[in-house]
C-alpha cells in the first residue's frame, strides 16, 4: 500500500485487515530494531505513514456511510 487512492478503493473490512497486518509488521520491525537487525530504518516511518493513510480512509468511509 502506498497511495491514498489505492487505499480508498478498498472495502472497510479490507482496510481493517490491512491496518492489522501493517501494525504487526511495524511491531516486528521495532523488535528487530531493538536487537540491531534492521538496516533500513526508514521502513519504520513508511509503515507509520501507511497506518495513518489506512486509518484516514477508514474514518472517511465510516463518516460517508453514516451520512
Amino acid at each position: 500500500m502506498s497511495t491514498y487512492k489505492e487505499i480508498s478503493e478498498l472495502a472497510p473490512a479490507e482496510i481493517t485487515t490491512q491496518i492489522n497486518e501493517t501494525r504487526e509488521k511495524l511491531l516486528q520491525l521495532r523488535l528487530r530494531k531493538q536487537t540491531g537487525q534492521v538496516e533500513k530504518t526508514h521502513e519504520l516511518r513508511t509503515l507509520r505513514k501507511d497506518i495513518a493513510r489506512l486509518e484516514t480512509a477508514k474514518t472517511a468511509k465510516t463518516k460517508k456511510a453514516a451520512a
